[in-house]
């Protein structure tokens, strides 16, 4: 442990906790808690957003990912930046007028039932945890690296200050340690880039034949990780889809005044994000070249190191310490908001909604909601104590597969399917979710006969994210629900209610509001 890398978090924190403190003085009222009072910019959402999606894994684990597995390793990378296409002409608007707080609020503006609210809530807090262990994984890696303290205490560091974020400042604070995190990753990724980029004569085929050249022209063609062809197109498809049925950034469209805002965000949201993916070729490779297979595996078996130990050998302590400093202020940034988004569905959809009937004052609302905070919190520090041997790629493109195969499919039917009914909605939610659960937990990532996954055996699964069999399931599920189910509303009373919905969905404007 050293004074620069002290002086770099310690600034790092007291900037995040400075934001925190201005926003909890504007942190009154529910709307202020969950969703800053809708009053974000296309610009400052759009940061927020990138600063939501660049996560651990993104800065971490693909940099690691593309050191270790060259070309496979960006696959991540490509899936990342095409997923914002989605979000921009399918889901960004509809979301944003439909909507409140959560994805619940959305489904229930057409389907008013609480089991339709309580198996979604389920799911955002499935998600929630499963994309929150992988900041915590992150985290315990970094941080360990750079003090040497015990991995635990490292992720109960991060969890505590992370929970601070939320309890006190809400969607507020969130949102500006996530824009000021974006503009760090992005000054301190392509200073990185730049750097690598310079030992190579600022000549791109050089590096490429180098690379080809001292490690093996198979890092710059597929097929060293995903050996599969089923397995690639299973990933992108995870990743491509999964972003449409996060919680956490489907939440942003609703801290924005209205759909044109909203679609700026994610305008602003791509190109930072394509960006920031460009860039990680450079962290990668330089990281393979210049630090080595043998030392990335050595400090961390799952490669999350790999940018860490890249910036140490091109800049020193000084630069190892600035780099880890950001890691660690995005870690802070992502999970901050997965807990806000893990709260709001237990406080206001489970709690507010199914228990109390929506019957509580402004007051009530912001207690449960940090409440929900406390307890989302500590869930995802005990698991992630638990899982420190897997890549966190690996974890946030299932927590993508979960997205894609339980959300997505319920947003699409119910924004553009007429005859979709509520059974079609718990149907496709729950089959999504169970699918995907299951079929990972029968995979190569938890069963390894070489002991590199959490269990020594053969997986039963051949798909590192079994996304290609669990999102079409999802689906399925979805139409054969509705079409099998005994539903009592009338084709006529259906077909009033979706009218009125494809209005809402692409104007705001709700009907019944005018026509009275």
């Amino acid at each position: 442990m050293n004074l620069v890398s002290i002086g770099f978090f310690l600034g790092i924190v007291g900037l995040t906790l400075i934001v925190t403190y201005i926003a909890a003085k504007r942190t009154s009222s529910a709307s202020d808690f969950y969703t800053a009072g809708g009053g974000l910019t296309g610009w400052q959402n759009g940061f927020a957003i990138a600063g939501d999606y660049l996560s651990a894994a993104a800065f971490l684990g693909v940099s690691g990912a593309i050191a270790l597995t060259g070309f496979d390793g960006f696959f991540f990378s490509v899936g990342y930046v095409v997923a914002n296409l989605v979000l921009l002409y399918v889901i960004a608007e509809p979301m944003r007028n439909l909507g409140r707080y959560t994805l619940a609020d959305m489904l229930t503006a057409r389907f008013n039932e609480k089991r339709i609210r309580g198996v979604a809530a389920t799911g955002t807090i499935i998600i929630v945890i499963f994309y929150m262990i992988a900041q915590l994984v992150g985290a315990g890696a970094l941080i360990k690296l750079l003090f040497g303290i015990e991995y635990w205490i490292a992720v109960l560091i991060v969890g505590v200050m992370m929970t601070t974020y939320v309890l006190f400042g809400g969607m507020t604070a969130t949102s500006w340690v996530q824009i000021i995190k974006a503009g760090l990753l992005l000054f301190g990724t392509g200073l990185l880039a730049v750097l690598v980029f310079y030992k190579f004569d600022f000549n791109l085929v050089k590096m490429f034949d180098t690379i080809a050249a001292d490690h093996g022209k198979e890092y710059l063609v597929p097929g060293m990780k995903y050996t599969s062809t089923i397995d690639s197109v299973s990933m992108m498809m995870a990743l491509v889809l999964g972003t449409s049925g996060l919680p956490h950034i489907l939440m942003r469209f609703f801290t924005v005044k209205d759909a044109k805002t909203a679609r700026t965000s994610i305008s602003y949201a791509t190109w930072i994000t394509a960006i920031f993916f460009s860039l990680t070729i450079f962290l990668g490779f330089g990281a393979m070249h210049f630090v080595g297979f043998d030392a990335i595996k050595a400090s961390s078996a799952a490669g999350n190191t790999a940018a860490p130990l890249l910036a140490e050998f091109l800049g020193g302590n000084i630069l190892l310490s600035f780099i880890s400093a950001v890691a660690f202020a995005t870690i802070l940034a992502v999970v901050s908001g997965l807990v806000l988004t893990g709260a709001s569905a237990i406080s206001h959809d489970i709690y507010g909604e199914i228990l109390k009937d929506g019957k509580l004052t402004e007051k009530q609302q912001v207690m449960a909601a940090r409440l929900g905070s406390i307890s989302i919190a500590v869930i995802s520090i005990i698991l992630a104590l638990f899982a420190q041997s897997l890549n966190v790629s690996f974890l946030v493109s299932f927590a993508f597969c979960l997205g894609a195969s339980a959300n997505l499919p319920v947003i699409l039917y119910t924004i553009y399917w007429k005859k979709f009914n509520s059974t079609g909605v718990v149907a496709a939610i729950v089959t999504g979710l169970v699918s995907c659960l299951v079929l990972g937990a029968l995979g190569p990532n938890i069963w390894s006969e070489t002991g590199s996954a959490i269990f020594v055996g053969k997986p039963l699964v051949n798909l590192s994210v079994p996304a290609i069999i669990t999102i079409p399931l999802g689906f399925i599920a979805g139409y054969l629900g509705t079409i099998l189910s005994s539903n009592k509303q009338t084709a006529k009373e259906s077909e009033a209610v979706f009218k009125e919905i494809r209005v809402k969905a692409n104007t705001g404007i709700s009907v019944s509001d005018v026509s009275h």
